[in-house]
């Protein structure tokens, strides 16, 4: 394996963790949102988290068809997933935290789109793109949403 297939795969692979990270955050929130906008926010972040889910099987899928094994362990995922604030509280403070949290995602897949471009993936080009068009979507509107 080159060091450009490499790189390509451990980048999905960080794509992945961060990903479940932001999976597990919302799902969380989606339980715990309380507030005037209660019903708004458990929709939005119930969207969200299946949207995430899913997700997470195709970035997975794309790793094994570049001959490496997907991660198969919450521990491995977590490892990958980098550090995790405590949990907000408040409705605010969680759509504050998953705008940062799908910003962060957003530059990782950037990152990751470059390079797969270097290692000639193509395939996974257009997956990273349309997570990363997923994810500038959900940004406007959330940030949209905090004016």
């Amino acid at each position: 394996m080159t060091s450009v297939s490499q790189s390509n795969i451990d980048s999905l692979n960080a794509v992945l963790g961060q990903t479940f990270r932001l999976y597990v955050q919302t799902h969380g929130y989606h339980w715990n949102v309380e507030g005037p906008n209660f019903r708004q926010l458990h929709v939005v972040f119930e969207e969200q988290y299946q949207n995430l889910w899913a997700a997470l099987d195709v970035i997975a899928e794309r790793i094994r068809t570049q001959g490496a094994y997907a991660p198969a362990s919450v521990a491995a995922l977590v490892a990958l997933a980098g550090p995790e604030e405590e949990p907000a509280q408040s409705a605010e403070d969680m759509v504050a935290r998953l705008i940062t949290g799908h910003e962060a995602l957003a530059n990782a897949i950037r990152d990751a789109i470059k390079t797969a471009a270097e290692a000639e993936d193509e395939v996974s080009v257009g997956v990273l793109s349309d997570r990363l068009e997923w994810h500038e979507k959900e940004l406007w509107m959330m940030k949209a949403s905090t004016r």
